[in-house]
């Protein structure tokens, strides 16, 4: 009875396919799985790798048509893997239309089809009784229409794969056989199961399967870790993986890996000093995550912590310790990729090679205190900080005036002293072995070595948060010396390397110019420093010009057009803009609003966020957007009928919505000043919010362009006194309404 009813179904006694689907069948929907195995990834590359294959998987997805339901990655050193949930089994359907000649042209009068007909359909790849008439507002025209069903799946990927592979970029590629593919590293072997079948491609000489390998060490025996493990499925393929000793999820080895050491932290009475880099490296270079507690010496806490710290991250990629005081205790966490049940090997190497690294440290230590810092001055004069701007000597004696500059603005004689001080000792430590084995700790270490050569607090803080801040959101100096040396430093930065044409072009930016603009635009305004911009940019461009170095156009790449302004107020205001919008959700209309009505003589970042603030604040109530339609009406009649005279006769006005809207301008000029003064620029817009109804009025009551000219003029000076009113306090014109 069962073989019967299979007949009449049109399937075979007792064979199915996957689901229940007929050997052959497309299926409707199921999992694509990839895995790309490669030899030891460097750590860096793997998160931007994954990334770059989600994107570049869903941007192919969509360009053929094919549906489904995520796409995730795993990624470990040796493995990048690319799962597509539910990838549907054909290409969607499309149809494409295209326009032809018209009717009259396409048939003669006694209905035959012309050569422009017959042409049209050829170039289509159809016939003349598959072509449609469509009505347009020109009138009958033909049109072509194509139906495409789409292919299955898997004949599909088994085209575009191999490019999605080969697409992935890094910062340094490689070839390791005459195929000419590059990768990171060279490919081992290919993973690709679609509807748990092979998908055959060949990328790199290497032939996709279904197999996979697991660790390196911690394989279940000799032969899998030869021959691999052949898998099905995404199921089965994550349970022979961590039968293996592989965690291919990044996001579980991370989790594991935190446990692990918080753990261990907590086991030496401490807490963990959290480094996302260094945990990012972790996660990245270990495929089964194990910690291990080690220590050193406690004659090494007498160095400064971060010069231990630093040590241990930079050259062995270990974790500090910290007591709750914030000291630094003297035992690390490693975090290897192997699972012994006897880790003390392991723990004894990790601890030998830190205890040479530490000793190295504490003689460079040792040795940099041995010459102060003013000795180090003279010998800047042999670094170079650029060919075409001569030497870090130079350098540091345009910081020292220019930081005067800034110190007399800010704090007048006193502070000028410290600044200038500091500012002339900022570089030396680049001459130190420290700083020469870990240029990271540049400028920290110059602290260090000016408050142990007898410099004052001040001078020896501010050298030490020079660099702050080190990152886009990173903390900024929180003394005003060291805020006035990091712009000094940061603006003559800048200033220079413009000066001679070496300016940002596009997504480059080889000296971080966009990072000190960013740096800059935090400090004046977290630090609320009432510096005027324009008079520090000029004052930097006459140190430049007064050492004798040339001005020189930025050059042009071939075929580019560059992106970034050759004015050096501009380039710091593009990052204004930018630091506006991501922090403080400020509007691109609100902020060229308020950029566009300050002259740049008094520019003062400090003031301008404030009122980009205040005026953002303003425009979301709801009577906004409707005062801004009257005063746009306003301001487009003046600006078309280019009209510049405010003199307005109180004799000519024929209607009372003439005299209330310039009596409403009149006590608007009279209370503003007093508004600034006792309540600042909220108070201000709160009083060209109440003139809404008084705009409004005029509008409905009058017509602008009237016949009588003198009438028409009247009318046109009271809309320029309201639209100078409304200018006076911010560039109206430039907010955006709703709906207009």
């Amino acid at each position: 009875m069962a073989a019967s009813k299979a007949k009449k179904r049109g399937g075979r006694p007792g064979v199915k396919g996957a689901a229940g689907r007929s050997p052959g069948a497309v299926p409707v929907v199921a999992d694509l799985l990839l895995e790309i195995g490669a030899e030891e990834l460097p750590y860096q590359v793997v998160a931007p790798a994954l990334q770059a294959l989600a994107e570049k998987a869903e941007l192919l997805l969509k360009e053929h048509r094919l549906a489904c339901s995520g796409v995730r990655t795993f990624g470990t050193p040796r493995r990048l893997v690319l799962v597509v949930e539910a990838l549907s089994g054909r290409q969607a359907a499309v149809v494409k239309e295209t326009m032809g000649p018209s009717k009259a042209v396409a048939f003669d009068a006694a209905g035959a089809p012309t050569k422009a007909a017959i042409g049209f359909a050829g170039s289509q790849g159809v016939t003349i009784a598959d072509l449609e008439v469509r009505q347009t507002p020109k009138g009958e025209y033909l049109c072509a229409v194509k139906r495409e069903q789409g292919v299955p799946t898997a004949s599909l990927l088994a085209e575009v794969l191999p490019g999605l592979i080969t697409g992935l970029s890094f910062p340094k590629a490689m070839r390791w056989n005459d195929t000419g593919v590059r990768f990171a590293r060279p490919i081992r072997w290919l993973l690709i199961l679609y509807a748990g079948k092979v998908v055959p491609i060949n990328v790199g000489g290497v032939v996709a399967g279904n197999r996979t390998w697991g660790h390196r060490f911690l394989g279940s025996s000799a032969a899998s870790t030869r021959r691999g493990v052949a898998v099905a499925d995404l199921k089965s393929y994550l349970k022979a993986l961590e039968g293996r000793g592989v965690i291919p999820d990044q996001d579980r080895r991370r989790s594991m890996t935190l446990a692990q050491l918080n753990r261990l932290a907590d086991s030496a009475t401490g807490r963990l000093h959290r480094d996302e880099d260094l945990l990012e490296q972790a996660i990245f270079t270990a495929e089964c995550p194990h910690a291990i507690l080690g220590s050193f010496n406690p004659k090494y806490l007498s160095l400064p912590k971060e010069v231990l710290m630093t040590s241990m991250k930079e050259h062995q990629g270990f974790f500090s310790l910290m007591r709750k005081d914030g000291a630094l205790l003297p035992r690390f966490i490693s975090v290897t990729n192997m699972k012994l049940p006897n880790m003390r090997l392991i723990k004894a190497g990790n601890e030998r090679v830190l205890a040479a690294r530490l000793a190295d440290a504490k003689f460079f230590f040792d040795e940099d205190r041995k010459v102060k810092l003013a000795d180090r001055v003279e010998r800047l004069k042999q670094v170079t900080f650029h060919q075409k701007l001569g030497t870090m000597q130079q350098k540091t004696s345009r910081v020292m005036e220019l930081a005067s500059f800034l110190a007399y603005k800010l704090g007048g004689h006193e502070l000028v002293g410290s600044c200038r001080r500091a500012a002339q000792l900022s570089k030396c430590d680049l001459l130190t072995g420290i700083v020469g084995e870990f240029p990271t700790l540049q400028g920290i270490m110059g602290g260090e070595y000016a408050k142990h050569d007898g410099e004052s607090p001040e001078v020896s803080q501010a050298i030490a948060e020079q660099y702050l801040p080190r990152a886009m959101d990173g903390e900024i100096p929180k003394t005003l010396a060291g805020q006035v040396l990091s712009l000094a430093d940061r603006l003559d930065t800048i200033v220079a390397f413009f000066f001679v044409g070496l300016i940002p072009s596009g997504s480059e930016d080889p000296y971080a110019l966009r990072r000190h603009a960013s740096a800059v635009v935090r400090i004046l305004i977290e630090a609320n420093l009432p510096v005027p911009l324009e008079e520090a940019l000029e004052e930097s461009r006459g140190l430049v010009e007064g050492q004798g170095f040339r001005m020189q156009v930025a050059q042009e790449k071939s075929g580019a057009q560059r992106s970034v302004s050759a004015d050096p107020m501009e380039f710091i205001i593009e990052r204004l803009r930018y630091y506006g919008r991501t922090v403080h959700g400020l509007r691109d209309d609100v902020m060229d609003a308020i950029l566009k009505s300050t002259s740049r003589a008094s520019l003062r970042l400090d003031q301008l966020i404030v009122r980009m603030k205040q005026l953002q604040a303003t425009a979301s109530r709801p009577e906004f957007d409707p005062l801004m339609v009257g005063f746009k009406r306003a301001h487009r009649l003046v600006e078309k009928e280019r009209w510049e005279k405010e003199l307005v006769d109180p004799a000519l006005f024929q209607h009372p919505s003439e005299k209330a809207l310039h009596q409403a301008v009149r006590d608007a000029r009279a209370h503003l000043p007093q508004c600034i003064e006792q309540g600042g620029y909220p108070s201000a817009l709160e009083v060209l919010v109440g003139m809404k109804p008084a705009i409004d009025d005029f509008f409905i009551g009058v017509m602008v362009n009237a016949e009588d000219p003198a009438l028409r003029e009247n009318r046109l000076s009271l809309l320029c006194s309201v639209d100078r009113l409304f200018m006076d306090l911010a560039d109206f014109s430039q907010i955006v309404v709703q709906g207009t």
